[in-house]
């Protein structure tokens, strides 16, 4: 006789397995479910830098509010095949990085706590805030955190990327300064995760992206605060400014014997290239910068000059005028040893020329702006990351750098493709320069050139280019947190390759 109980028992059970993380998030928890259509689903989606990133529709939008309730959700992801993303900020570019079509978005804009803690001089920072909304409010304390330059940009992408900050010449890429992470793993564990207490997974959230786990909080050390001096120095792009200020750059890099002054290089072209300009963002950790720090960039002559003293977290919102929210955007990245001040002219020229003519070929791709940054890191940044215990990034002291960023934004994405090519056309151009002037030995040659994964494009092969072994600490690591490989096939980001 057929047992009718077990039948309608295993449908049951097949029944709670084929529903989607939306449903089951929606009937077994209390956890906010923002669905398709409602103006709250709609704003999330707002949020992105790339319209493309918005323009994808997970099935719903998850905004856990504490580890427990994202241990839920991923307790609930493993008992299906969905793909799904998690989102902090929504500033990387790169499509299903952070943003999913047809899966859940793990939101963490709920995990937004900012507790300091004078005592240990700390504060302890949830991946759901920005770092405009840090700095404001540690302002009144007189501390603040190593974070982003943009104030826009969200906590949780950024520090797993490793981090570029103003202050890292004093403090270290940003990771550097993270004492301890709380993470959610693919077993649906909740970890603390510090130098003491699993520390090769330590080692490798620094730098390491999204593989490991979700990470609810970040305790960062605070460094003392007051005001700073700041803003932006505008240029017109004639050859002689360019050619000044690419010198300028150079010079700055090898002689950086201030470690509070910061700097992004950013060269901009817009309106089929009627609009060439170059854009400065400068930093001083303190009222006013010492004679001498930025004088070779002035005497250049800039057009406009904003820079003044100010709090520093008015700086940070005041540089999120840079975010040009209703396009496409696309980033890419690579890195170069600094060339002698006797060859400089010439590398640094042609990086620049070469970026001009890769742009020159889509400039009338409707609302295309084009930018390429220079931003140096100098020999003394690794110093101090390493005396801060290092991370996957693993930069060596033995020689200066530049990490080159490079932009393209348009409006419609049926010009992806197009960009798509025209991106890797222009860092596959800049390697191979680089790579033929390290053969002519205009530049070292036999050097370690990782790749800044916050700056990096989609195909770019970030893993690859670390050193053999950091890349065999992440495999390590994956092999004992993700076993089944829960992060590496169900969401995007860049991935570990296998051993």
């Amino acid at each position: 006789m057929v047992n009718k109980a077990a039948i309608w028992g295993a449908a049951l059970a097949a029944s709670v397995v084929a529903q989607d993380t939306c449903t089951v998030v929606e009937e077994r928890t209390a956890i906010n479910v923002l669905k398709p259509l409602t103006i709250n689903y709609n704003d999330e989606q707002t949020h992105y830098w790339s319209t493309f990133s918005g323009d994808l529709k997970p099935t719903c939008i998850l905004q856990p509010e504490t580890p427990e309730e994202v241990a839920a959700i991923v307790s609930i992801l493993r008992d299906n095949n969905e793909t799904f993303a998690i989102k902090s900020g929504g500033h990387n570019p790169n499509n299903y990085f952070a943003s999913v079509d047809g899966g859940p978005l793990i939101s963490t804009a709920k995990l937004n706590e900012i507790i300091f803690n004078p005592k240990t001089e700390t504060v302890r920072v949830g991946p759901g805030n920005r770092w405009d909304e840090v700095g404001a409010q540690l302002d009144a304390t007189g501390y603040t955190v190593v974070g982003g330059r943009i104030g826009n940009v969200g906590v949780g992408g950024y520090l797993l990327g490793g981090g570029l900050s103003f202050m890292s010449t004093e403090y270290g890429w940003a990771a550097n300064s993270i004492i301890e992470f709380t993470v959610v793993l693919a077993n649906s564990s909740i970890v603390t995760v510090s130098e003491t207490s699993h520390p090769d997974l330590w080692m490798a959230l620094k730098g390491g992206g999204n593989n490991f786990g979700i990470v609810t909080s970040y305790l960062l050390q605070a460094y003392p605060q007051g005001d700073v001096w700041g803003g932006n120095l505008e240029f017109e792009a004639t050859p002689e400014k360019t050619a000044a200020l690419l010198n300028a750059v150079r010079n700055f890099t090898e002689n950086y014997t201030d470690g509070k002054a910061g700097i992004i290089m950013t060269a901009e072209r817009t309106l089929s290239t009627l609009l060439d300009i170059w854009i400065f963002f400068l930093y001083y950790n303190g009222p006013e910068p010492p004679k001498g720090v930025f004088d070779e960039f002035l005497a250049v002559g800039p057009t406009i000059n904003s820079c003044k003293t100010q709090r520093y977290s008015d700086l940070l919102s005041g540089n999120n005028w840079a975010v040009l929210k209703g396009s496409v955007y696309t980033i890419g990245t690579e890195t170069m040893p600094l060339p002698s001040r006797e060859d400089g002219p010439e590398v640094m020229q042609s990086i620049y020329d070469h970026w001009v003519n890769v742009s020159d070929t889509v400039k009338f791709v409707p609302g295309l702006i084009a930018s390429i940054a220079f931003q140096p890191l100098p020999k003394g940044l690794a110093t101090i990351a390493k005396s801060k215990g290092g991370d996957m990034i693993d930069v060596d002291d033995d020689i200066d750098r530049i990490v080159v960023e490079l932009d393209y934004s348009f409006l419609f994405k049926s010009d992806f493709d197009k960009i798509d090519s025209t991106m890797r056309a222009t860092y596959d151009g800049i390697g191979d320069l680089v790579k033929g002037y390290q053969q002519s030995g205009k530049l070292p040659s036999d050097v370690y050139l990782p790749l800044f994964q916050n700056d990096g494009f989609y195909p770019q092969d970030y893993f690859g280019r670390l050193r053999p072994e950091k890349l065999q600490l992440a495999q390590k690591v994956q092999a004992e947190v993700d076993p089944d490989g829960f992060w590496r096939d169900r969401t995007g980001g860049f991935k570990i390759p296998s051993k």
